[in-house]
């Protein structure tokens, strides 16, 4: 199993004083050289953080996995298939929202999905990845579209309370089971830190990759880039050697 380090808020920090540093792209070398597998980045229609030439130098310097979480825009299917990432995840994007709420409603975009966004990725190398709450019948229209990859939302988990922490776990167990019978690769993100990976994969044991960005980068304030970063590694070593 892999961790991918998410670097949109190293650019968030950037852009803050409109500096050219905290250099995103700095950050993912020093994150790879950790040991991180790869680099998530998301491209957001109104450009909070990543912007459009920090995505095409990523590409150039990157040596893993370079991870495009996108909403699936006819302007981000074009910068996607120039870019060429090894990965494309598609998440719902909303203006006012401070950060992705929640999966796709696979219900509402399977048919835009089915005749718009997934013939235009197929024409590439590119995966898909779908962002998805743990629903089980979400996960079975993935499955029908032909995706590659999900990645399932754990920011529900990540901020239950006590007493809701296990029910959300056991939902993530079951989607978790059903996409691993479905032949879908299994990814995980959105919430995640030090404290509740390990609850995380001591319940899930066929995660392919685990994004974390946001908890990941705050610490590395406190402790800098590369102990963080192998501080995740560790957690991730206990469980899966």
């Amino acid at each position: 199993m892999k961790l991918l380090v998410n670097i949109d808020h190293v650019a968030t920090l950037r852009n803050a004083r409109g500096e050219g540093y905290p250099d995103p792209i700095e950050a993912a070398r020093v994150c790879e050289e950790a040991g991180a597998a790869g680099i998530v980045f998301h491209l957001r229609g109104d450009r909070r953080h990543i912007r459009d030439e920090d995505v095409f130098r990523l590409k150039e310097n990157v040596r893993g996995k370079l991870d495009f979480e996108m909403a699936a825009s006819d302007e981000m299917l074009d910068i996607c298939t120039k870019v060429d990432p090894h990965l494309c995840t598609l998440v719902p994007e909303g203006r006012e929202e401070l950060t992705t709420e929640g999966g796709l409603d696979m219900e509402t975009v399977f048919d835009d999905y089915k005749n718009r966004v997934f013939p235009k990725l197929r024409e590439t190398d590119i995966e898909i990845s779908l962002f998805l709450d743990p629903n089980l019948r979400d996960i079975e229209l993935a499955h029908e579209l032909g995706t590659d990859a999900i990645e399932l939302h754990t920011g529900t988990f990540a901020n239950a309370d006590p007493a809701k922490r296990q029910h959300e776990l056991t939902r993530l167990r079951k989607a978790a089971k059903m996409a691993n019978d479905l032949g879908i690769k299994l990814n995980a993100g959105h919430g995640l830190n030090l404290e509740n990976l390990p609850d995380l994969l001591e319940t899930i044991s066929v995660l392919n990759e685990v994004s974390i960005g946001h908890a990941l980068i705050s610490k590395s304030l406190f402790w800098g880039l590369e102990r963080t970063v192998k501080a995740y590694l560790e957690i991730i070593e206990d469980f899966y050697g």
